[in-house]
């Protein structure tokens, strides 16, 4: 299975997986550049890979949440390309990505309940609740979310995976190792490919926001008065 996974909720990155192996990869910190990044890095990745667009079994999307400019142009560069290859676009919480690094790493037991939290700014926190697979290999169950809201408001007596915790260390019990974890297309990739897999529904590349654009419509002139 060759699938090209892409997420712009936070970092632009960008993985190539040829079933379980990253065949290729790109990551940048810049997130006001997302848009003039991602093609340009696909293109490479692909080149490098000797792989051609229409080889692929699909694109993987992170749909977020994640900041309006940011995660949009993400799922436009993964729509377009879907489009343009005529390959099946598939779309994966973008929380999900660092909720199956932290179960896959051990840092979460078996079972447990645990949070996962990314940056929203303005001084608040998208996360969602996620309990551990029983068994090395299964993907971790999403139990609540996702949602934005500020630190302090977030369920209390559960560790919390994602920069969130690296923010906000005084309301959150960050697990280690995970406090400055941004989602990662590698891992979205491996989710995608698992629920392929076991026959579990993917979603669509509808965009999770979560809350309106800083952007706004400008309201109609006011008349000047004599």
């Amino acid at each position: 299975m060759l699938l090209l996974a892409l997420d712009t909720s936070a970092a632009a990155t960008v993985a190539l997986l040829r079933d379980d192996v990253v065949v290729g990869r790109f990551g940048s910190a810049d997130t006001r550049s997302h848009a003039e990044v991602l093609a340009p890095a696909v293109q490479r990745i692909l080149t490098d890979a000797a792989v051609a667009g229409s080889d692929l079994d699909g694109i993987v999307a992170g749909v977020g949440p994640g900041p309006f400019t940011g995660l949009r142009a993400g799922l436009v560069t993964a729509r377009t390309l879907g489009f343009v290859w005529d390959v099946p676009l598939l779309g994966v919480l973008s929380l999900d990505a660092i909720a199956f690094d932290a179960a896959a790493s051990g840092a979460v037991p078996a079972r447990s309940a645990f949070l996962v939290g990314t940056d929203a700014r303005r001084g608040e926190v998208y996360w969602a609740a996620y309990r551990a697979p029983a068994e090395e290999g299964l993907l971790p169950l999403l139990l609540d979310g996702p949602h934005v809201g500020t630190a302090a408001s977030l369920p209390k007596g559960m560790p919390l995976a994602g920069r969130a915790a690296g923010l906000y260390p005084d309301d959150l019990d960050g697990l280690p190792d995970f406090t400055a974890s941004d989602p990662d297309a590698a891992s979205l990739g491996r989710v995608a490919r698992q629920r392929l897999l076991s026959g579990e529904p993917l979603r669509d590349t509808a965009p999770l926001y979560l809350r309106e654009s800083d952007a706004k419509v400008p309201g109609p002139r006011k008349r000047a008065t004599a």
